[in-house]
Order: C-alpha cells, then sequence, then structure tokens
C-alpha cells in the first residue's frame, strides 16, 4: 500500500490523469455540442461528466486543456455561444462518438466528419445529433476554471432547458437500460456496458426524494 501527500510527492500530471482515469471508472459520456459565433458546429465526447443538481436540472462535464495548455474547441464556442446540447449516445453510436474525438482543425465540423445528421433542438441554437436516443439542450451557468497549464480543468456548469428523449425509452418514471445501452468509459481505449447488474436496496432515509417523490406521484 502507498500513500501520496502531493505537496510532498512530485507526482507528474501525467500518472495523476493515469490514476484518476484508471480508478474513477466506469464513467458516463457527455457527447456535446456547441456552435461558434459564425455558425460553425463541434460535437466531442467528454468522459469526466455528471448530472450535479436536479431542480434546477444542470449538467457537469470538464474539458481539460491539451498537453500545449491550449483549450478545447467546445470550450471556446461557449464562450462565444453559451448553448449546447448534451447527448448520451448509448452503445449503438459509439464508433460514431469515438469518431468525433479527433483532433480536428478549428471550424472543422465533427457532425460531417463523423457522418452525423442535424437536427434542430428546442429551446437553443445548437443542433443534436439527430439518431441520439437522449439529448439535453442546455444554457450556460458558468465555467470554473482550474488554472492555465497543461491538463487543467474547465468545468462546465449547463442548465438544461430542454429534453429530448426516445419514446421507446421512457414511460416517464423510468429509463429502458436495455434499450439504451449505456456505456461508460474507462482507461485508455476501454469501455464498460452496462449489463452485469446487481441490486443493493437503498435505506428509504437515504433517499433525496420525499417519500411522496419516491412513489411516484
Amino acid at each position: 500500500m502507498s500513500d501520496y501527500l502531493l505537496e510532498e510527492h512530485a507526482l507528474s500530471p501525467g500518472k495523476i490523469y493515469r490514476l484518476l482515469s484508471g480508478s474513477i471508472c466506469p464513467r458516463p459520456i457527455a457527447w456535446v455540442s456547441t456552435l461558434d459565433a459564425a455558425g460553425n458546429a463541434n460535437l466531442a465526447p467528454f468522459s469526466f461528466f455528471n448530472v450535479v443538481s436536479v431542480n434546477p436540472p444542470v449538467l457537469g462535464f470538464s474539458p481539460l486543456l491539451d498537453g500545449d495548455a491550449n483549450p478545447k474547441d467546445t470550450i471556446r464556442n461557449l464562450g462565444e455561444v453559451g448553448e449546447c446540447v448534451v447527448h448520451i449516445s448509448g452503445e449503438g453510436l459509439v464508433k460514431e462518438m469515438n469518431a468525433t474525438s479527433a483532433g480536428l482543425e478549428h471550424g472543422d465540423d465533427e457532425f460531417v466528419h463523423a457522418g452525423l445528421e442535424k437536427v434542430a433542438m428546442a429551446g437553443v441554437s445548437v443542433p443534436r445529433v439527430a439518431g441520439a436516443p437522449v439529448a439535453f439542450g442546455c444554457r450556460l451557468r458558468e465555467i470554473i476554471r482550474f488554472g492555465d497549464q497543461p491538463l487543467a480543468g474547465n468545468l462546465v456548469l449547463a442548465e438544461v432547458v430542454s429534453i429530448h428523449v426516445d419514446d421507446a425509452l421512457w414511460d416517464g418514471r423510468h429509463v429502458d437500460a436495455e434499450g439504451l445501452k449505456p456505456i461508460g468509459r474507462m482507461a485508455g481505449n476501454d469501455y464498460a456496458r452496462c449489463t452485469d447488474l446487481f441490486e443493493v436496496e437503498r435505506p428509504a432515509s437515504g433517499s433525496a426524494m420525499s417519500a411522496q417523490q419516491r412513489g411516484g406521484r
């Protein structure tokens, strides 16, 4: 067993990244579309992602600066047009989602690169991926920047203003996980399927919802 006090042990950002990404997993993936001021679309996946609030509904994802401390186009675009669409792709679009992680030139369209159709998203000017089963139209609340050094995070807090969901997957209460086929990011090039589930009953007092909400009323 090893213990590291980071102010005493000079672990490189690369080592810390590999430890974080290899141990905090599987991670859900935000597949985020944005627009720049000229109307050019961008689409990119981010696995530093989760729900951060329900009322109001807010999603959080954190694009890192690259190895040369340059920001992703997603961050640049959000500074110009403060809207985005966060997609949950499921396994059915994993190849296309992976294709949009390619390092294209600024202004190049990942929708075109991956052969994806754009459609309008209610409530925002940013288009969504036509085939994505779940998508959240969002307006930017805040970007929390953790520095200007390589691999520094930029935590995007995006408030949901509209939702697209395949009616075959959601009955108004439960999401059909077998139909959605959600995937998670592991370390390196590995992904995980959510097909080997087990159930642990949660104490009622530990739920964030009231008893009435838990009953679905």
